[in-house]
């Protein structure tokens, strides 16, 4: 099949997060099985001229620019993007749009609306139910009814596909999926040292700042590791700075600032636990990864791994709190055989459940249905 993947934005530091790494692993096993794939997306960041590959997958990227001031990548626009993906439209059997509130992924998914080619949207947990008023209008005049036109929407979470049903005010065509990742060479549990590592954009969500207050208890309570943040700021940077620099944690709490994406899974063989306080998750790729490589995780029960973490015994599971968040890491920290037993346990649960090939076997069942595929319902 010929399957175009619309996103957002490609960044060299990888800031638009987990969109574009799903769609670059969707890509690169969809290749890998015969098919014709190409993505395409924004680009901001690059010296010169942006990729034509990545990770092995064809790519086009195109400029963008913000049109709607403070409003983030919700406000980035494309018109050579547009544009482009009218001209590859006609041989297209179906195209694959990574939908956000954004001037981006709805304009394109309107065109493939009107070119009459298949339309499979992954919102990512992106749209949802929301009290801004401008998400308001943006639903009124462009999300629902491009959820309604959608041959295929696919969910990560019940609530999701709950809140997604809600948003189109009718019942949606929906085929639940997860994030699937490839599954590498484990690594080597036994490194001479012990580095607790965040490894996320430095987003409020994504709580960095928790994890540098867990580090000042841990360290306080006598324990010898490093504590390491590894992503690009998305507004906690200048307060995980702060409190490094006040609670004089330089020699224990390290930003290493962006990483490529590509960069990653090497950054993460270096590890001996994985910690990601962030609320509201849904399938975080970065967690994924990190159980891949034999990683124990700690996270919060509002992530959609949680579940799966703890019937897996895969690493710990916590409030949301900073007790519980230090509570769980200190048990890790003072346990090197439950960390290697949560590790290879984190890693079987990856092999067994979120491998990239069983998610795209399963892609490939809902391209070749696409264009037949029922209309949405009314709801009642």
């Amino acid at each position: 099949m010929r399957i175009l993947h619309v996103a957002t934005i490609v960044t060299p530091d990888g800031a638009y997060g987990g969109p574009i790494r799903v769609a670059l692993n969707q890509l690169a096993e969809l290749a890998h099985q015969g098919h014709e794939v190409e993505l395409i997306a924004g680009a901001r960041g690059f010296d010169g001229a942006p990729p034509t590959e990545i990770q092995g997958v064809p790519v086009r990227l195109f400029p963008v620019r913000s049109i709607v001031p403070k409003t983030g990548f919700a406000g980035l626009a494309s018109p050579g993007l547009q544009s482009y993906l009218k001209s590859r439209l006609p041989s297209a059997d179906v195209v694959h749009v990574h939908m956000a509130r954004d001037l981006i992924t709805l304009p394109a998914a309107a065109l493939v609306v009107r070119q009459k080619v298949a339309l499979v949207v992954q919102p990512h947990g992106m749209i949802d139910e929301s009290g801004n008023p401008l998400a308001g209008i943006i639903d009124r005049v462009f999300t629902r009814r491009l959820l309604r036109a959608a041959a295929r929407v696919l969910p990560l979470t019940p609530l999701e596909s709950e809140s997604l049903d809600a948003v189109a005010g009718v019942r949606l065509p929906l085929t639940p999926i997860t994030n699937g990742v490839d599954v590498p060479e484990p690594r080597d549990p036994t490194g001479p040292s012990i580095e607790v590592l965040f490894l996320a954009r430095l987003h409020p969500r994504k709580r960095a700042p928790q994890f540098v207050e867990m580090a000042r208890e841990l360290r306080a309570a006598g324990f010898n590791a490093t504590f390491t943040i590894v992503g690009p700021d998305e507004g906690d940077g200048p307060e995980v700075t702060r409190l490094i620099a006040e609670h004089g944690l330089a020699g224990t709490v390290a930003w290493e600032g962006a990483l490529p994406p590509e960069q990653t899974l090497d950054r993460m063989r270096r590890a001996s636990v994985y910690v990601l306080p962030s609320v509201g998750e849904i399938v975080s790729m970065s967690i994924l990864e990190a159980m891949s490589l034999a990683l124990p995780v700690v996270i919060t029960s509002s992530n959609g791994l949680a579940d799966a973490v703890t019937e897996a015994n895969a690493g710990l599971v916590t409030d949301g709190s900073l007790d519980a968040l230090t509570a769980a890491t200190s048990r890790l920290l003072s346990n090197t055989a439950l960390r290697e037993e949560m590790g290879a346990n984190a890693r079987r649960t990856v092999t067994e459940t979120f491998s990239i090939v069983a998610v795209v076997r399963q892609l490939e069942s809902v391209y070749r249905t696409a264009a037949g595929a029922p209309a949405a319902q009314e709801r009642p």
